[in-house]
């Protein structure tokens, strides 16, 4: 049986969702679907944001394969944003749109949407830097990649420059141990990962994010043990994942609706 969407509605003291981008006039967009499967979601039933990333890398993935397009190079994140309309439910078919959105000298936007049968439900736009697989280096986009992909961009241009705030220096951290699952072919933790750290953020509250930002600032590598710190102001939330002082990953979360001032610690702690 298919789950009714959950759907978000802001409330006193949170910001409504982002208007969503259309899909491009010309230019490649690559369509899919994705069920919502009883590993993808919340206690609640509202598919999980770690469950969200993978269906945006698959969506990418695949789009690659059926372009038949041979990258000269690798891909790694640098910021993503969500914003949410409602939460695809268990059971739920998804659609899935990707297409680029907006370019750089060495980094391109990917913008993808989540639909259910009548509506559009969540965006993510998401930017992803080309590295040498050589050396991990920043390297140009290549003619190839504009032939297939910029016509979508139609001239649009994005910054990978990151802006979320940092920690306070006096919060202390908790504990947020790494698995051998975390870890991707690259050798370094999956970015869909850094979702699942903001989730045990969530665990507990009456309020899902109506927007989400994760900045990517350091590979998280095998052998780290990252702390997790959190603040809260209002319906906004604050996530750090940290190596000592250095940042890992900076988020910000805005909730839906007001929900209880005291976070406390991540709900599940999970073992190494």
């Amino acid at each position: 049986m298919e789950s009714v969407p959950q759907h978000v509605a802001p409330g006193a003291g949170a910001a409504a969702a982002p208007e969503f981008a259309p899909d491009p006039a010309h230019g490649r967009v690559f369509t899919t679907a994705q069920v919502v499967r009883g590993t993808d979601v919340a206690p609640s039933g509202r598919l999980r944001l770690d469950a969200l990333a993978r269906y945006l890398q698959d969506a990418a993935e695949d789009d690659l394969v059926d372009a038949g397009w041979d990258e000269p190079y690798g891909w790694l994140l640098r910021r993503c944003t969500v914003a949410v309309r409602g939460y695809p439910g268990r059971g739920q078919h998804v659609g899935v749109r990707t297409f680029c959105s907006a370019t750089g000298p060495r980094w391109a936007e990917r913008t993808t949407t989540l639909s259910g049968p009548a509506v559009d439900l969540v965006q993510a736009r998401a930017l992803w830097v080309a590295v040498t697989r050589e050396d991990g280096r920043p390297c140009p986009l290549g003619e190839a990649f504009h032939r297939l992909y910029g016509p979508s961009a139609d001239g649009r241009q994005v910054s990978a420059r990151l802006s979320l705030p940092g920690p306070p220096h006096a919060r202390a951290g908790t504990p947020w141990p790494l698995r051998a699952a975390d870890i991707d072919l690259a050798g370094h933790v999956n970015n869909s990962v850094h979702w699942a750290a903001v989730e045990d953020v969530l665990a507990g509250l009456a309020a899902a994010p109506v927007a989400a930002e994760l900045e990517y600032h350091r590979p998280i590598l095998p052998g780290q043990q990252p702390s997790l710190v959190t603040t809260r102001a209002g319906a906004d939330i604050h996530v750090w994942l940290l190596d000592g002082p250095h940042r890992l990953a900076s988020a910000h979360l805005t909730l839906a609706h007001q929900v209880a001032p005291h976070l406390g610690a991540p709900g599940d702690q999970r073992g190494p």
